[in-house]
């Protein structure tokens, strides 16, 4: 039976336990933080292969060494998706449609920050670039709120540990239905889309994240929507990727990437989902 190492203990790890077992693939979760690590005696079993690289990159580095596995989802997968800014770098370069983006590298000036906001038609949308799941992701109706919002940046950019010192400036899609697609081994496998609930949007919340609140619903998407994230998934050359597409009445964008989804309820994904899976896990251990 083929050993399956998977860093990350939620829901996509409890989702593909009994479905991979089916299919020959034992699914384990290492653990890589919050934690000692022996380098004179790994406290690691053998594994086959690896999911997707372990979230903190520098504690997963250690790991990675030490299993010595080749995984679905590498090291360089994981970040050409979690920097926003690079990702959308990478689609737009490769002619997809992605909304309108600057990328502000701080310290910056605040003539600059203005000359940003100004490329827009307000409210913008300000993201840092390597969060996930909507963290500190922020609406700004008016220049004073933007700047105060990038003044916050400030503050935390001001720490000397912090990596990253970027963050996203974009275009506002008012009422755009929020779609994630799955793609496993380049090719589409299904989709949700994620809305609020009625009261949530009442109250005036804007972000689909499901964490935040939003349901998925699993849909059907059009051949051309499935090919655009088919083609995101090409772009970056990710293997196994959630495509999240922002749709309006007259465009789609690319909106965000994550090398790292979490899996859904199979029943929102396209018959044979999980043998799509387990032939990619399959062949990334025939690569070892």
């Amino acid at each position: 039976m083929l050993r399956l190492a998977v860093p990350t203990r939620a829901e996509t790890f409890d989702r593909m336990r009994e479905p991979l077992a089916q299919r020959g693939i034992e699914v384990s979760h290492v653990r890589t933080d919050e934690r000692t690590v022996s380098l004179a005696d790994s406290p690691f079993d053998e594994y086959d292969a690896g999911f997707v690289f372990p979230p903190r990159l520098a504690e997963g580095g250690v790991a990675d060494a030490l299993l010595d596995v080749p995984w679905v989802n590498d090291r360089e997968a994981i970040l050409r998706s979690r920097h926003k800014g690079e990702a959308l770098a990478h689609l737009s370069q490769a002619g997809l449609p992605t909304p309108e983006t600057v990328v502000v590298s701080n310290p910056v000036d605040e003539a600059d920050l203005r000359a940003a906001f100004e490329q827009f038609d307000p409210p913008v949308v300000v993201k840092p670039n390597a969060t996930t799941r909507g963290v500190g992701v922020a609406k700004a109706h008016d220049l004073d709120s933007f700047l105060g919002v990038c003044d916050y940046l400030d503050l935390v950019h001001d720490y000397r540990a912090t990596g990253d010192q970027s963050f996203l400036v974009q275009e506002y899609l008012p009422d755009a239905r929020d779609y994630r697609a799955m793609i496993v081994d380049g090719e589409y496998v299904g989709a949700v889309e994620r809305r609020l609930p009625e009261d949530a949007l009442a109250s005036g919340q804007w972000k689909h994240n499901v964490h935040r609140g939003a349901e998925a619903t699993g849909v059907t998407l059009a051949p051309e929507k499935r090919e655009l994230a088919r083609r995101a998934a090409a772009a970056l050359e990710i293997d196994y990727l959630g495509v999240d597409l922002l749709v309006t009445d007259d465009r789609t964008v690319v909106n965000e990437t994550n090398a790292r989804p979490t899996i859904d309820s199979a029943t929102k994904y396209e018959a044979g989902f999980w043998d799509d899976v387990a032939a990619l896990i399959e062949t990334t251990a025939k690569s070892k």
